[in-house]
């Protein structure tokens, strides 16, 4: 039974109707795939400029790098055609003299091929057809030269290469000069120069692919033993004490039936191991979260530009005492801090500088002196109201008390030029600790017996800025939040 023209009309107007939300649905799908392609690429750019990403060094050199040379060969080849020379022999030339130079190029990027005897002898071969089609033809022949010069560069490459290139170009330039007269000197240097510039730049290319390549076994190597070192530690820490309270809990479980008080005792044992693997495991993080000020300037200088500021380190002076070190490097992490999240500053500048008896650290920016907007004054706020003198919030505050306990000073305010600044000084090697007190660097070291549950559980920070003020004050907090990854 045929179908009405109303059952066609229909039909045709469902695909018609199909088709168009097809089309809407491909072309959303198109502006989805656009945009989260260009997201991608500003997050890659991003990340690139924080150095999170390494450059891409691209595919490895290839033989193909060296074809694009042959070119020079296209007006021997028009003589062939156009009948300048034989034929046959000039065929039969360019042939050998192609095929050669192509077996050469693509061994030369790979050592053990480049260093092989039959790599040596097509090379030989190349000289040889090389030198005979320009004494048979001369002219556009005479450009052979150079590239059997540019073949001779990428294959020898090391003490050799000097004499041997100049000895080809000597020859290059003889064989122009009987053909030319005295212009075949030009030859002679295009040989010479095509032979030396390419065995340096395929040697730099390949140094460079070296050095990263040991740079990655490097990285690998101290993250496997990072992983060894710390898997050894927990180990060492946790192992023995585990075992202890195992074996007393077992033990407190089998007296507890008979005898209270033995079980009491197994359970004052287990108390004790207990409070000192937290004293252990403590001071063990603790060494793992000690961080230099190098890597603390690294993670600056990455927050800055992630923020839209544009930072500028700078380094000066002899290196600083570790515990010296580890206070600056709070006061770069409280100091950045309130440039990025306080300030709208577009350029940070943080200077280390020193002497032999003094280190000083600045750390300034160009944002406005009252656009600090914290809540405690961390960016100096100094606004009309006159809430609090610049300096005054709590993380500088608490980093002013420590620097002073450690023999030192910090300064901060609007800087002359506007911005604000922050300067810390510091005697560039502090004296040590006295045992069982607290380090005061802000990493809770924590040498001291410390056996009481509230201290246990306190924070590192609280308790380390406690340490360096007296007892009838309250403690400030000076650990900054964390600029890293």
């Amino acid at each position: 039974m045929t179908r009405s023209f109303e059952d066609r009309r229909r039909a045709a107007t469902c695909r018609r109707d199909a088709w168009r939300s097809a089309f809407r649905t491909a072309r959303e799908h198109r502006r989805h795939w656009r945009a989260d392609k260009e997201r991608f690429k500003a997050e890659h750019r991003s990340a690139l400029r924080a150095g999170r990403i390494p450059e891409d060094p691209g595919p490895p050199a290839s033989g193909f790098t060296l074809l694009p040379w042959l070119l020079m060969g296209m007006g021997a080849f028009s003589n062939v055609f156009q009948g300048d020379a034989n034929p046959w022999i000039g065929s039969l030339g360019l042939l050998a003299f192609n095929s050669l130079y192509i077996y050469v190029a693509f061994r030369a990027f790979v050592k053990e091929a480049r260093e092989a005897t039959s790599t040596r002898v097509a090379l030989v071969l190349l000289g040889l057809v090389t030198c005979g089609l320009a004494l048979g033809y001369g002219g556009s022949w005479l450009l052979f030269l150079p590239l059997f010069g540019l073949a001779t560069g990428a294959v020898l490459r090391g003490p050799q290469l000097r004499s041997i290139g100049t000895a080809v170009a000597v020859l290059a330039g003889a064989v122009a000069c009987v053909r030319d007269g005295w212009d075949g000197l030009t030859i002679a240097y295009a040989t010479w120069i095509s032979t030396m510039v390419t065995a340096a730049i395929l040697s730099l290319s390949e140094a460079v692919r070296e050095l990263r390549a040991a740079r990655e076994e490097l990285a690998r190597r101290a993250v496997e033993e990072e992983r060894l070192r710390f898997s050894r530690d927990l180990h060492d820490l946790l192992g023995h004490t585990l075992s202890v309270i195992v074996v007393k809990s077992e033990a407190a479980r089998r007296l507890a039936p008979r005898d209270m008080d033995a079980a009491l005792s197994q359970v004052t044992d287990i108390e004790a191991v207990g409070r000192q693997a937290l004293t252990e495991i403590r001071e063990a993080v603790t060494g793992y979260r000690e961080g230099s000020l190098a890597g603390e300037l690294d993670r600056a200088r990455s927050a800055l530009t992630a923020a839209g500021v544009e930072p500028s380190v700078s380094r000066s002076g002899p290196p600083p005492d570790p515990r010296t070190a580890a206070l600056l490097g709070w006061v770069v992490r409280e100091a950045v801090t309130n440039v990025v999240r306080h300030s709208d500053a577009s350029h940070c500048g943080i200077t280390v500088s020193g002497t032999p008896e003094r280190v000083r650290l600045t750390v300034t920016d160009d944002g406005g002196s009252s656009s600090g907007g914290s809540s405690d004054c961390d960016h100096g706020d100094t606004g009309g109201d006159g809430c609090c003198a610049p300096g005054s919030g709590t993380g500088i505050t608490g980093l002013r008390e420590r620097l002073a306990a450690a023999g030192g000073t910090l300064t901060a305010g609007p800087g002359p030029r506007g911005g604000f600044t922050v300067t810390a000084e510091l005697p560039v090697e502090l004296p040590m600790p006295h045992p069982g007190t607290a380090t005061g660097t802000g990493t809770g070291t924590g040498t001291g017996t410390d056996t009481d549950t509230d201290k246990a559980t306190e924070p590192e920070g609280i308790r380390s800025a406690a340490a360096a003020q007296p007892a009838d004050t309250v403690p400030s907090v000076a650990a900054g939040p964390n600029l890293g990854p």
